[in-house]
């Protein structure tokens, strides 16, 4: 939930995209006014929100008029056997977030404990190159920031063995593709910290914070200093998360002014 191209040549800025970008620029300044007032992250911070969802594309207008910043949309394609409208995210959808005056995040999960196929940190160092790729056309053909970076996976609660023999040559074979500057990577603290203390994963800049969006799950009620993102409120058949848009949807709390959002990343 991949090579760079070169950037497009200088052109003249329609009035349309001279607003676009104005409310896009206000987007990021929304993030950095509820970032500078978040000194010791809670999961009870009332600040900035984020969404994350899979089953469909919920319209822009919905997402603001539920209070929300912008989103973190995938940038993998949906499971064997499984269709969601939300995978991957497209350049039209991208393009109406942006009008709207919502922000972008990118992540990519293909595989899940328990689906249709494996989860993704099982893959090793050549399913690491895989996947960057694979993240890295479909950020770019939605439009993503050249330099944001992309959250990678880990949606399981695994210990440092597992961390050390099996996740981190996942993330080596990513951060060869396109480079630590450009991975994020999502999980539970201790892969949060893991990752920062392995070198793996990009900073922010936002001082002291890395691109690290950390789960409420498998995090003990903590929340790492370093992180960008919390994602505090799951989606689950046993409590479900809030409605917007006629879509259930996870919430995820803002803790920097920089969490790799694509307008601050061109």
């Amino acid at each position: 939930m991949r090579d760079t191209p070169s950037g497009p040549g200088s052109r003249a800025v329609s009035r349309r995209e001279a607003l676009r970008y104005a409310a896009a620029a206000s987007a990021v300044a929304g993030l950095g006014a509820t970032a500078a007032g978040v000194a010791a992250p809670t999961a009870s911070a009332a600040g900035a929100t984020l969404i994350d969802f899979a089953m469909k594309q919920i319209p822009a207008e919905a997402i603001r008029a539920a209070g929300h910043a912008g989103v973190i949309n995938y940038v993998s394609t949906s499971r064997p056997g499984s269709s969601f409208g939300a995978k991957p995210i497209t350049l039209p959808y991208a393009r109406s977030l942006h009008a709207a005056g919502l922000v972008i995040v990118s992540n990519f999960q293909y595989g899940k404990p328990g689906g249709t196929a494996p989860s993704d940190f099982t893959r090793g160092f050549a399913g690491g190159v895989a996947d960057a790729r694979t993240a890295w056309q479909l950020h770019t053909a939605a439009g993503g920031g050249q330099t944001a970076p992309v959250y990678f996976s880990v949606d399981d609660d695994i210990d440092r063995n597992t961390w050390n023999t099996v996740a981190l040559p996942w993330f080596r074979g990513i951060n060869s593709v396109i480079g630590v500057l450009r991975t994020g990577v999502y999980g539970g603290i201790d892969v949060c910290e893991w990752a920062i203390a392995d070198g793996v994963i990009g900073r922010s800049s936002t001082p002291g914070k890395a691109w690290a969006w950390q789960t409420r799950s498998w995090s003990r009620g903590k929340i790492h200093p370093a992180a960008v993102l919390y994602q505090r409120i799951i989606d689950t058949a046993s409590n479900p998360g809030p409605l917007v848009g006629g879509s259930r949807v996870d919430v995820n709390d803002v803790l920097a002014a920089d969490v790799g959002q694509w307008n601050l990343h061109p």
